[in-house]
């Protein structure tokens, strides 16, 4: 399947923002238990959050992955600009949505620059702009907050602060997917904060931490709805979602092929069963990013997804 495929779970094309001024968002910290604080120099922080973003693109893109590099801007200065996942999706019918984000620094992340670059490259035929929603504290983070499954139009999505029913509800009558909500709980009792920390939609396959899902109903929900796609589950226990593991994206090489984009620490995480299973679906490409992994997110949140056609 391609990107231009309207049943295609995965894509070829990819928008990753090359970093300027990177650390962990001060504002996020509170909520975001995979953040952790960053010592020394901020300029050398920076610098190797660069480093490991240009190996990671060489990386992609060796693999078969068409990437479009932006840079981000210098000012004003936006930490996050690295994670462009949760502030547009791009769809196959050729809409763009723009989400409304929970921290005022990342909402200086949306840059309507980006969107007339991909109107130059791809058909767009309409943007849906959801930023208003901040005004009533109403957040939806992209597809941090929404795992989608393309080809059944199910939305996954763990409520938190980043993941307000409300928007959902919006989002699911806009774009037609069903919403399946449900609760995950971190390590420290509080919500996860992003969905896609703890669960990857693959073409036939799913990672999920199920046991992070403390209301039976809702897990078994879970279960049902991914097992009735016909997807083989790999269960992610606590400490593999800590590593990382759940934030992985499911990406086409362009000639069929089908790969798992994650980190390098993500992947040391599987066991040798674990690993079988995967490779039955798709081929491993492990990205290290244990700089940008201080800001709390990994390769999938480095990652938006272009679904729309070429001009």
């Amino acid at each position: 399947m391609t990107a231009t495929d309207p049943a295609a779970q995965s894509t070829n094309s990819v928008l990753m923002i090359r970093p300027h001024r990177f650390y962990p968002n001060p504002e996020t910290a509170a909520d975001n238990t995979f953040q952790r604080p960053a010592e020394g120099d901020p300029d050398a922080l920076s610098d190797a959050a660069r480093k490991e973003f240009d190996v990671a693109v060489a990386t992609l893109r060796n693999a078969g992955v068409s990437v479009q590099v932006l840079d981000d801007t210098t000012n004003p200065e936006k930490p996050d600009a690295v994670f462009p996942n949760n502030w547009i999706s791009t769809h196959h019918d050729g809409r763009i949505a723009l989400f409304p984000m929970y921290s005022p620094l990342r909402r200086l992340e949306r840059r309507h620059d980006i969107v007339e670059e991909l109107r130059n490259r791809y058909r767009v035929t309409e943007v849906i702009d959801y930023s208003a929603f901040e005004k009533e504290s109403c957040y939806l983070e992209g597809t941090g907050s929404l795992v989608l499954d393309h080809v059944n139009r199910i939305a996954y999505v763990s409520l938190s602060n980043r993941s307000n029913p409300k928007m959902i509800a919006h989002f699911a009558k806009d774009f037609g997917y069903e919403p399946v909500t449900f609760t995950s709980i971190g390590p420290d009792g509080h919500p996860i904060y992003h969905t896609n920390v703890m669960m990857c939609m693959g073409t036939r396959f799913a990672l999920v931490g199920l046991d992070m899902i403390p209301n039976e109903s809702e897990k078994k929900q879970v279960r049902a709805r991914l097992e009735a796609s016909g997807r083989e589950i790999v269960e992610l226990r606590p400490e593999q979602v800590a590593n990382f593991a759940g934030n992985a994206i499911e990406l086409d090489n362009g000639q069929g092929e089908k790969l798992l984009v994650l980190s390098v620490r993500a992947v040391a995480t599987f066991n040798e069963r674990e690993r079988t299973v995967l490779k039955r679906y798709v081929r491993l490409v492990p990205l290290k990013l244990p700089t940008i992994e201080l800001a709390g997110g990994s390769a999938r949140c480095m990652i938006a997804e272009i679904y729309l056609r070429l001009l």
